[in-house]
Protein backbone atom coordinates (compact mmCIF):
# COMPACT_ATOMS: atom_id res chain seq x y z
CA UNK A 1 0.00 0.00 0.00
CA UNK A 2 1.50 3.31 -1.02
CA UNK A 3 1.86 6.16 1.52
CA UNK A 4 -0.83 8.28 -0.10
CA UNK A 5 -3.44 5.49 0.15
CA UNK A 6 -2.42 4.78 3.76
CA UNK A 7 -2.88 8.46 4.69
CA UNK A 8 -6.34 8.58 3.05
CA UNK A 9 -7.52 5.45 4.92
CA UNK A 10 -6.25 6.84 8.20
CA UNK A 11 -8.18 10.07 7.66
CA UNK A 12 -11.40 8.19 6.89
CA UNK A 13 -11.00 6.00 9.98
CA UNK A 14 -10.38 9.04 12.17
CA UNK A 15 -13.43 10.84 10.84
CA UNK A 16 -15.56 7.74 11.46
CA UNK A 17 -14.41 7.54 15.08
CA UNK A 18 -15.18 11.20 15.59
CA UNK A 19 -18.65 10.73 14.09
CA UNK A 20 -19.37 7.70 16.30
CA UNK A 21 -18.12 9.59 19.32
CA UNK A 22 -20.34 12.54 18.49
CA UNK A 23 -23.36 10.28 18.05
CA UNK A 24 -22.66 8.58 21.39
CA UNK A 25 -22.43 11.95 23.12
CA UNK A 26 -25.65 13.06 21.46
CA UNK A 27 -27.51 9.89 22.48
CA UNK A 28 -26.22 10.11 26.06
CA UNK A 29 -27.36 13.69 26.34
CA UNK A 30 -30.81 12.90 24.94
CA UNK A 31 -31.26 10.24 27.61
CA UNK A 32 -30.30 12.72 30.33
CA UNK A 33 -32.82 15.13 31.75
CA UNK A 34 -33.23 17.78 29.07
CA UNK A 35 -34.64 20.30 31.50
CA UNK A 36 -32.45 22.48 33.67
CA UNK A 37 -33.64 22.93 37.23
CA UNK A 38 -35.63 25.97 38.29
CA UNK A 39 -32.54 27.62 39.76
CA UNK A 40 -30.66 27.41 36.49
CA UNK A 41 -28.88 24.07 36.04
CA UNK A 42 -26.41 23.12 33.34
CA UNK A 43 -27.43 23.37 29.70
CA UNK A 44 -28.52 20.19 27.92
CA UNK A 45 -27.51 19.51 24.33
CA UNK A 46 -31.11 20.19 23.24
CA UNK A 47 -30.96 23.63 24.85
CA UNK A 48 -27.64 24.40 23.16
CA UNK A 49 -28.93 23.30 19.77
CA UNK A 50 -31.98 25.51 20.27
CA UNK A 51 -29.73 28.50 21.00
CA UNK A 52 -27.68 27.84 17.86
CA UNK A 53 -30.84 27.52 15.75
CA UNK A 54 -32.26 30.86 16.87
CA UNK A 55 -31.09 33.96 15.07
CA UNK A 56 -29.45 36.73 17.15
CA UNK A 57 -32.60 38.84 16.66
CA UNK A 58 -34.90 36.22 18.20
CA UNK A 59 -32.50 34.69 20.74
CA UNK A 60 -33.60 35.44 24.31
CA UNK A 61 -31.08 37.04 26.63
CA UNK A 62 -31.82 35.82 30.18
CA UNK A 63 -32.74 38.54 32.65
CA UNK A 64 -32.99 38.45 36.40
CA UNK A 65 -36.47 37.28 37.46
CA UNK A 66 -38.19 38.91 40.46
CA UNK A 67 -37.98 36.85 43.61
CA UNK A 68 -41.21 35.45 45.07
CA UNK A 69 -42.44 36.58 48.50
CA UNK A 70 -40.82 35.13 51.60
CA UNK A 71 -41.70 31.43 51.67
CA UNK A 72 -44.61 30.26 53.75
CA UNK A 73 -43.37 26.75 54.41
CA UNK A 74 -45.83 23.91 54.06
CA UNK A 75 -46.01 21.44 56.93
CA UNK A 76 -47.70 18.41 55.43
CA UNK A 77 -50.35 16.61 57.48
CA UNK A 78 -49.29 13.44 55.62
CA UNK A 79 -45.73 13.31 56.95
CA UNK A 80 -46.40 11.33 60.12
CA UNK A 81 -45.29 8.08 61.70
CA UNK A 82 -46.15 5.13 59.48
CA UNK A 83 -49.43 3.48 60.43
CA UNK A 84 -50.47 -0.14 60.08
CA UNK A 85 -52.13 -1.06 56.80
CA UNK A 86 -55.86 -1.75 56.66
CA UNK A 87 -55.71 -4.99 54.64
CA UNK A 88 -59.35 -4.85 53.51
CA UNK A 89 -58.90 -1.27 52.30
CA UNK A 90 -55.65 -2.27 50.61
CA UNK A 91 -57.23 -5.15 48.71
CA UNK A 92 -60.10 -2.96 47.52
CA UNK A 93 -57.80 -0.19 46.35
CA UNK A 94 -55.47 -2.62 44.60
CA UNK A 95 -58.40 -4.00 42.61
CA UNK A 96 -59.49 -0.48 41.66
CA UNK A 97 -55.93 0.48 40.78
CA UNK A 98 -55.77 -2.31 38.21
CA UNK A 99 -58.71 -0.77 36.35
CA UNK A 100 -57.79 2.90 36.87
CA UNK A 101 -57.16 3.58 33.18
CA UNK A 102 -60.63 2.29 32.29
CA UNK A 103 -62.27 4.40 35.01
CA UNK A 104 -60.96 7.72 33.68
CA UNK A 105 -63.37 9.79 31.59
CA UNK A 106 -61.80 12.46 29.38
CA UNK A 107 -63.64 15.62 28.39
CA UNK A 108 -63.03 18.00 25.43
CA UNK A 109 -61.54 20.86 27.44
CA UNK A 110 -61.30 24.03 25.37
CA UNK A 111 -57.66 24.92 24.47
CA UNK A 112 -58.13 28.41 25.92
CA UNK A 113 -58.29 26.83 29.39
CA UNK A 114 -54.91 25.07 29.40
CA UNK A 115 -51.54 25.18 27.67
CA UNK A 116 -48.10 23.62 27.25
CA UNK A 117 -45.58 23.64 30.07
CA UNK A 118 -42.93 26.29 29.43
CA UNK A 119 -39.20 25.55 29.27
CA UNK A 120 -38.34 29.25 29.68
CA UNK A 121 -39.86 32.02 31.75
CA UNK A 122 -40.74 35.46 30.35
CA UNK A 123 -37.20 36.65 31.18
CA UNK A 124 -35.54 34.02 28.99
CA UNK A 125 -34.33 31.83 31.86
CA UNK A 126 -34.51 28.06 31.52
CA UNK A 127 -37.04 26.49 33.90
CA UNK A 128 -37.86 22.92 34.82
CA UNK A 129 -41.46 22.06 33.81
CA UNK A 130 -41.47 18.67 35.54
CA UNK A 131 -44.48 18.36 37.89
CA UNK A 132 -43.28 18.34 41.50
CA UNK A 133 -46.22 19.76 43.48
CA UNK A 134 -49.82 18.50 43.75
CA UNK A 135 -52.53 20.99 44.70
CA UNK A 136 -55.91 19.93 46.11
CA UNK A 137 -59.01 21.99 45.29
CA UNK A 138 -62.79 21.77 45.44
CA UNK A 139 -65.32 22.76 42.80
CA UNK A 140 -67.67 24.77 45.12
CA UNK A 141 -70.48 23.99 42.68
CA UNK A 142 -71.52 20.71 41.07
CA UNK A 143 -69.53 18.50 38.73
CA UNK A 144 -71.57 19.39 35.64
CA UNK A 145 -71.09 23.09 36.32
CA UNK A 146 -67.32 22.64 36.53
CA UNK A 147 -67.18 20.57 33.33
CA UNK A 148 -69.24 23.16 31.47
CA UNK A 149 -66.76 25.85 32.54
CA UNK A 150 -63.79 23.88 31.19
CA UNK A 151 -65.29 23.04 27.81
CA UNK A 152 -66.36 26.66 27.23
CA UNK A 153 -63.90 28.96 25.36
CA UNK A 154 -62.62 31.91 27.41
CA UNK A 155 -60.81 34.71 25.60
CA UNK A 156 -60.16 36.66 28.81
CA UNK A 157 -57.17 35.47 30.86
CA UNK A 158 -59.07 36.08 34.09
CA UNK A 159 -61.76 33.57 33.06
CA UNK A 160 -59.43 30.77 32.00
CA UNK A 161 -59.35 27.96 34.55
CA UNK A 162 -58.85 24.20 34.73
CA UNK A 163 -57.64 21.30 36.86
CA UNK A 164 -55.94 18.15 35.64
CA UNK A 165 -58.51 15.87 37.28
CA UNK A 166 -61.98 16.16 38.84
CA UNK A 167 -63.32 13.66 41.38
CA UNK A 168 -67.13 13.39 41.55
CA UNK A 169 -69.07 12.55 44.70
CA UNK A 170 -69.72 9.03 43.41
CA UNK A 171 -66.00 8.53 42.77
CA UNK A 172 -66.09 9.49 39.08
CA UNK A 173 -62.64 10.35 37.72
CA UNK A 174 -62.72 13.07 35.05
CA UNK A 175 -59.50 14.02 33.26
CA UNK A 176 -59.75 17.69 32.34
CA UNK A 177 -56.14 18.25 31.25
CA UNK A 178 -53.43 15.70 30.51
CA UNK A 179 -50.81 15.79 33.32
CA UNK A 180 -48.06 16.61 30.84
CA UNK A 181 -49.88 19.87 30.02
CA UNK A 182 -50.20 23.03 32.15
CA UNK A 183 -53.58 23.47 33.84
CA UNK A 184 -54.66 26.89 35.11
CA UNK A 185 -55.49 25.81 38.67
CA UNK A 186 -53.66 28.46 40.69
CA UNK A 187 -53.05 32.00 39.46
CA UNK A 188 -50.89 34.20 41.69
CA UNK A 189 -49.22 31.49 43.76
CA UNK A 190 -46.03 30.02 45.20
CA UNK A 191 -44.99 26.84 47.01
CA UNK A 192 -42.25 26.98 49.64
CA UNK A 193 -40.94 30.20 48.12
CA UNK A 194 -40.87 28.98 44.51
CA UNK A 195 -42.87 30.25 41.54
CA UNK A 196 -42.37 30.81 37.81
CA UNK A 197 -43.41 33.86 35.80
CA UNK A 198 -44.67 32.73 32.39
CA UNK A 199 -47.47 35.30 32.06
CA UNK A 200 -46.60 38.87 33.12
CA UNK A 201 -50.32 39.67 33.46
CA UNK A 202 -50.70 37.08 36.23
CA UNK A 203 -47.36 37.35 38.00
CA UNK A 204 -45.66 34.39 39.64
CA UNK A 205 -47.44 31.05 39.62
CA UNK A 206 -46.82 27.38 40.37
CA UNK A 207 -48.90 26.15 37.41
CA UNK A 208 -45.87 25.35 35.26
CA UNK A 209 -44.65 22.71 37.74
CA UNK A 210 -47.90 21.72 39.48
CA UNK A 211 -50.64 19.13 39.13
CA UNK A 212 -54.18 20.06 40.19
CA UNK A 213 -56.88 17.73 41.55
CA UNK A 214 -60.33 19.00 42.52
CA UNK A 215 -63.08 17.32 44.54
CA UNK A 216 -66.75 17.93 43.82
CA UNK A 217 -68.27 19.96 46.65
CA UNK A 218 -71.40 18.63 48.40
CA UNK A 219 -74.61 20.63 47.99
CA UNK A 220 -74.38 22.11 51.48
CA UNK A 221 -71.00 23.59 50.54
CA UNK A 222 -72.18 25.67 47.59
CA UNK A 223 -71.51 28.86 49.51
CA UNK A 224 -68.72 30.84 51.15
CA UNK A 225 -68.95 29.16 54.56
CA UNK A 226 -65.82 27.93 56.32
CA UNK A 227 -66.79 24.29 55.93
CA UNK A 228 -69.38 21.74 54.82
CA UNK A 229 -70.33 18.08 55.33
CA UNK A 230 -67.16 16.83 53.65
CA UNK A 231 -66.29 14.38 50.89
CA UNK A 232 -67.45 10.81 50.34
CA UNK A 233 -65.46 7.63 50.87
CA UNK A 234 -65.69 7.04 47.12
CA UNK A 235 -64.04 10.42 46.54
CA UNK A 236 -61.16 9.65 48.91
CA UNK A 237 -60.67 6.28 47.19
CA UNK A 238 -60.58 7.80 43.71
CA UNK A 239 -58.42 10.75 44.77
CA UNK A 240 -55.88 8.42 46.40
CA UNK A 241 -55.67 6.28 43.27
CA UNK A 242 -55.01 9.31 41.05
CA UNK A 243 -52.52 10.84 43.50
CA UNK A 244 -50.63 7.56 43.91
CA UNK A 245 -50.35 7.28 40.13
CA UNK A 246 -48.98 10.82 39.87
CA UNK A 247 -46.59 10.32 42.78
CA UNK A 248 -45.07 7.25 41.15
CA UNK A 249 -45.05 8.69 37.63
CA UNK A 250 -43.39 11.99 38.53
CA UNK A 251 -41.63 10.95 41.78
CA UNK A 252 -43.54 13.46 43.88
CA UNK A 253 -43.23 12.97 47.65
CA UNK A 254 -46.27 13.02 49.94
CA UNK A 255 -44.86 16.18 51.55
CA UNK A 256 -45.53 18.02 48.25
CA UNK A 257 -49.28 17.42 48.29
CA UNK A 258 -50.72 20.75 49.40
CA UNK A 259 -53.88 22.89 49.18
CA UNK A 260 -55.09 25.81 47.11
CA UNK A 261 -55.47 27.74 50.35
CA UNK A 262 -51.76 27.36 51.10
CA UNK A 263 -50.32 28.28 47.69
CA UNK A 264 -52.67 31.21 46.97
CA UNK A 265 -50.80 34.49 47.46
CA UNK A 266 -53.92 36.62 47.09
CA UNK A 267 -55.47 35.27 50.28
CA UNK A 268 -58.78 34.64 48.51
CA UNK A 269 -58.88 30.82 48.41
CA UNK A 270 -59.92 28.46 51.20
CA UNK A 271 -60.26 25.15 49.37
CA UNK A 272 -60.52 22.30 49.88
CA UNK A 273 -62.72 23.00 52.90
CA UNK A 274 -63.46 20.20 55.39
CA UNK A 275 -60.79 17.94 53.86
CA UNK A 276 -59.91 14.91 56.03
CA UNK A 277 -56.18 14.27 55.72
CA UNK A 278 -56.46 11.12 57.81
CA UNK A 279 -58.73 9.56 55.17
CA UNK A 280 -56.22 10.33 52.44
CA UNK A 281 -53.21 9.18 54.43
CA UNK A 282 -54.54 5.72 55.24
CA UNK A 283 -55.25 5.18 51.54
CA UNK A 284 -51.82 6.36 50.39
CA UNK A 285 -50.24 4.03 52.95
CA UNK A 286 -52.39 1.15 51.68
CA UNK A 287 -51.28 1.94 48.10
CA UNK A 288 -47.63 1.89 49.13
CA UNK A 289 -46.70 5.48 48.24
CA UNK A 290 -46.31 6.72 51.81
CA UNK A 291 -44.09 4.97 54.37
Amino acid sequence: MNPRTRTLLSSVAGASLLTLGGLAWFARDLLANANANANGGSSSLLDLLEEVRLSPATRQVPRLAPKPPAPLHWTSPLVQACRSVDTQLQQRLWQERDTLAQQIRRIPTDPSNYGDRFRRDVFGNRIDPTPRVIVLHETVYGLDSAINTFITPHANDDDQVSYHTLIGQQGQIIQVVDPVKRAFGAGYSAFNGVWVITNPKVGGSINNFALHLSLETPIDGENQADGHSGYTQAQYDAAALVLADWMRRFRIPAANITTHRHVDLGGERSDPRSFDWNELEQRLVALGVEC
